[in-house]
């Protein structure tokens, strides 16, 4: 019996209950989906209200530390300052799909700060309903749709808001849950979201979280176990979790193995992933999917390569002065513009679709490795950093 089946038996087929693992993951790098993305029952989210697990608590305003001017980095990006300790690792931006100026950004150590001015100011928000079991909790995704917004993160946890954020309710999940919530997706209609784990389980829910339906219904570890003989690189020493998982606006994934020796595609309406060897040598860094629909993938070293969205074509290799530091995230502004960042403070750009790039230098002074990059559907830019680095995009260049 798979994971996701033992999951199911406990309620009506074709559902899966919202869970919390009882012990810490390793943490995964995650990528964040680039616009708005196993049937196992579900644990009465009601029942569980009535006992005190689901609570709807107003977010408050914490004591922010000495507020102070953002620093010009160049004619396109400035150096925002954070109301937070340095140590904080930030993971995840998204604003609201009423007021294009409104936006949350979340890190480690339970950090959520709230802009109504695009980013340019930032104010710390405690939601009580996350503080009450004594966890310290990595938050890691947020997504919206319209005013309706969801939050995941680590130990597993689900927060869940219809009016843009001004407060929060704590979603119960189960014990059950294939590994650890990394990504959530706010999908069109009330109530609709996606739910990725760290273990490839995507669940959708389309009633407000009180069930979700398993829309994978093989394990990864099922799936390797079934095709180690097929050719595929490195299977044999996969280790339970993605390092990477990224979707795109149609609700395809491409997942990067927990080693980087192989990486993993699935589509909606597939049963399984689907596994695929690496291009070179040298172990995947990150993945991730370009406008024209071609997956990117870039490697330990610098490289970076494209290959077709099924994963399965020729690659072909762009020409980008790494300087062999490591490329961890590649996002596009729209079919020609395009950002890569990376360790050492490395940020880069294109003007082709991603062929060539072109070393944005001010950023070399940046004492942080840059691992994400968000743009929003507003026209907004940010990039993630260590020690507490968030810079954002200021004009057109």
């Amino acid at each position: 019996m798979s994971v996701l089946q033992a999951a199911a038996s406990c309620v009506e087929p074709g559902r899966v209950s919202r869970a919390v693992p009882r012990k810490a993951t390793p943490m995964v790098v995650r990528c964040q989906a680039q616009q708005p993305a196993a049937s196992t029952p579900g644990l009465g989210r009601r029942n569980l209200l009535r006992t005190g697990l689901a609570l709807g608590a107003a977010a408050a305003v914490q004591p922010s530390l000495p507020a102070q001017a953002n620093r010009p980095l160049s004619a396109e990006w400035e150096v925002v300052e954070l109301p937070i300790e340095k140590d904080v690792l930030l993971l995840d931006i998204a604003f609201t799909g009423t007021d294009a100026n409104h936006g949350f950004l979340l890190g480690s150590r339970q950090t959520l700060l709230e802009t109504f001015d695009g980013g340019k100011t930032w104010a710390p928000r405690t939601v009580a309903a996350a503080r009450d079991e004594g966890f310290n909790f990595r938050f890691t995704s947020i997504s919206f749709n319209g005013d309706e917004g969801w939050i995941v993160g680590k130990p597993a946890i689900l927060l869940h808001t219809t009016d843009g954020g001004k407060s929060w309710e704590r979603v119960p999940l189960s014990a059950k849950l294939p590994g650890a919530p990394v990504l959530i997706t706010a999908l069109a209609g009330p109530g609709s979201a996606e739910l990725t784990t760290d273990q490839g389980a995507i669940y959708v829910t389309s009633n407000g979280a009180m069930n979700w339906t398993a829309a994978v219904q093989e394990t990864v570890d099922a799936t390797l176990n079934r095709v180690i003989s097929s050719g595929i690189s490195g299977a044999s020493y996969y280790e339970g979790s993605f390092s990477n998982i990224s979707r795109n606006a149609d609700g395809d994934y491409v997942a990067v193995s927990s080693r980087g020796n192989f990486f993993m595609t699935w589509s909606p309406g597939q049963t399984y992933w689907k596994p695929h060897n690496r291009p070179s040598t040298r172990r995947l860094q990150n993945m991730g999917f370009t406008p024209d629909a071609k997956i990117w993938l870039t490697t330990k070293g610098g490289d970076v390569y494209y290959v077709d969205g099924s994963g399965e074509g020729k690659f072909g290799q762009a020409k980008i002065g790494s300087r062999g530091f490591g490329i961890l995230d590649i996002k596009f502004m729209d079919g020609k513009i395009g950002y890569a960042c990376g360790g050492s403070g490395s940020l880069f750009k294109t003007e082709d679709g991603g062929q060539t790039w072109r070393r944005e230098r001010a950023a070399d002074s940046l004492a942080a490795n840059l691992y994400e990059l968000v743009f929003t559907p507003g026209g907004l830019g940010f990039v993630l950093g260590n020690d507490g680095v968030l810079l954002r995009r200021i004009a057109q260049a």
